[in-house]
């Protein structure tokens, strides 16, 4: 196992109506923006059970930030930030409200001339606006993370930031917003999660048994759960499974000791920016023809996982790996989600190129767990994805 140092300050409260325990985990006077996305907190009872626990506080909304935050709106966020005097931020949303929401605590202390350059220039925010979520759509962990990703249509770009000054102080994850989100957005958060985890795990082995055993447990999980949430998205239980598994893919405790890869995510970025395709089906695009390409790095692990997860137990080591990157193809059909670009496109011709130019530009030489995952590997990943 690798050398580690780990610390996860932000406070969970987990169950039903622990919304009403917003009053006390914001700081008295605190001047709050709320965060929202396209509207359906108003729809499905959440936006009143956030105002109503915030009625002893002064609140500005700011609602709109879509399903990639988008760095247009969230700078028009930002106006507001420092017109209003904001001193606390709430994102009531998904990953991508409270992707948003770091941003925004990062840029609001920013002393540069451009906070593109957060991302662009990868500064990591060792400091930020104090925030806290209110998590509507498990999927990407972003609850308990660091993390985030950011869009920039007309640059069509998809860039990651992060620091230990953007943990949210605190996240309220209830598991009764489960029951009103659409299967679609279901399924994504299954395969985001489910792909966060392969990401940390899919790699050579380091005797981490622990870590290895967390990942493995989070896998089973949501391949047990998945045909009951997706059934009944009123199941408690499952749904309650469903949330904190997305949480405990990508809080952190998974990736200490172990290598990690992330070249699904980085490949799988560039596919949101061009086509606009859902980031959970760009992962399910590109993990097969990822993990086929580098077989032979990551024949063990594979052929662990085929073993422990989808109880393959006949052939060799690399039978096995085989049979346990084809199973993965199946678990992300079964959720309904296609595995081919050009499902999703018929503008598929030349993305290869396109992107492995843009890595090679950005500097990104090497890519993976060890680093050999080079722009010219990245283009015929891409191209086995059409």
């Amino acid at each position: 196992m690798n050398n580690f140092q780990y610390k996860n300050p932000t406070k969970i409260l987990f169950g039903k109506g622990q919304i009403e325990n917003l009053s006390t985990e914001i700081p008295k006077n605190s001047k709050v923006l709320l965060l929202y996305g396209g509207g359906s907190i108003k729809k499905n009872g959440v936006y009143k059970q956030v105002t109503s626990a915030l009625s002893n506080f002064e609140v500005i909304e700011f609602g709109g930030i879509p399903a990639n935050p988008e760095y247009a709106v969230l700078m028009e966020a930002l106006k507001v930030i420092k017109e209003k005097n904001i001193t606390f931020l709430l994102a009531v949303g998904g990953g991508s409200v409270i992707d948003g929401t770091k941003f925004l605590s990062a840029a609001a202390l920013f002393e540069g001339d451009t906070p593109w350059d957060i991302l662009t220039k990868n500064i990591r925010s060792l400091n930020g606006m104090p925030f806290g979520a209110v998590l509507t759509l498990p999927a990407t962990g972003s609850e308990m993370n660091s993390g985030a990703v950011i869009t920039r249509a007309e640059a069509q770009e998809k860039l990651a930031m992060g620091g230990p000054g953007l943990f949210p102080v605190f996240s309220v994850l209830d598991p009764e917003v489960v029951k009103s989100i659409p299967q679609r957005q279901i399924a994504n958060g299954l395969a985001d999660a489910f792909t966060h985890v392969l990401e940390q795990y899919m790699t050579y082995p380091v005797d981490a048994k622990i870590q290895d055993r967390f990942a493995e447990s989070i896998l089973q999980t949501l391949v047990e759960v998945a045909p009951t949430i997706l059934n009944d998205t009123s199941d408690y239980e499952a749904a309650s499974n469903f949330m904190w598994s997305c949480t405990m893919a990508l809080n952190g405790l998974i990736q200490q000791g172990v290598p990690s890869d992330w070249a699904i995510h980085m490949m799988g970025h560039e596919l949101t920016a061009l086509f606009g395709i859902d980031h959970a089906r760009t992962l399910a695009i590109i993990a097969e023809s990822h993990y086929t390409y580098n077989l032979e790095d990551k024949k063990d692990k594979l052929a662990q996982y085929a073993e422990r997860v989808w109880n393959v137990t006949e052939g060799t080591p690399e039978e096995k790996a085989v049979a346990g990157i084809k199973k993965t193809t199946e678990f992300f059909q079964s959720l309904g989600i296609k595995t081919k670009l050009s499902e999703y496109t018929e503008d598929y011709q030349g993305t290869a190129q396109q992107i492995s130019k843009r890595f090679e530009e950005r500097g990104w030489k090497g890519l993976g767990e060890h680093g050999k995952v080079s722009p010219s590997d990245v283009e015929k990943i891409v191209e086995m994805s059409y």
